[in-house]
């Protein structure tokens, strides 16, 4: 499993929306160049969200994006689950199937799902928003 753009901008685009929260709105264009991200891109994901109900439009020349739910109502999981569509490493085995598949599954693959969903569930777009600090320096070793 891999996440692709798409879910990756998203939670940025929700995370922009969340540190500007005390604005009324945030244009796309903005949050684009703060993410340096494209617009036109940030736009299709935008489309998403707002169907699945996580951010809401204004309308008008000076319109945009908002979260339509508080910050502590919305689950990474969940937006990601919108964004990417199941967040499974590998689907359980058909019914029928030989009981190596099923051993594998049991042993592997189904606590590796859980793990994943127990992760992303648990963190909530409140408690991403302020973790980077953008004049943060980094030292490196060599």
């Amino acid at each position: 499993m891999k996440i692709s753009k798409r879910g990756r901008y998203g939670i940025r685009l929700l995370i922009d929306l969340a540190e500007n929260r005390h604005c009324d709105h945030v244009t796309l264009i903005s949050a684009a160049e703060r993410q340096a991200i494209s617009a036109r891109y940030l736009e299709q994901v935008a489309i998403i969200l707002r169907r699945a109900g996580y951010i809401r439009s204004i309308k008008g020349a000076s319109g945009g994006y908002a979260l339509a739910k508080p910050v502590e109502d919305i689950k990474v999981g969940d937006a990601l689950r919108a964004l990417e569509g199941d967040m499974l490493i590998a689907e359980p085995p058909p019914p029928g199937c030989g009981k190596f598949q099923r051993c594998v599954w049991r042993v592997v693959f189904e606590p590796l799902n859980r793990r994943i969903a127990e992760i992303i569930d648990s963190e909530t777009l409140a408690s991403l928003v302020g973790t980077v600090d953008n004049k943060e320096n980094y030292m490196y070793f060599i």
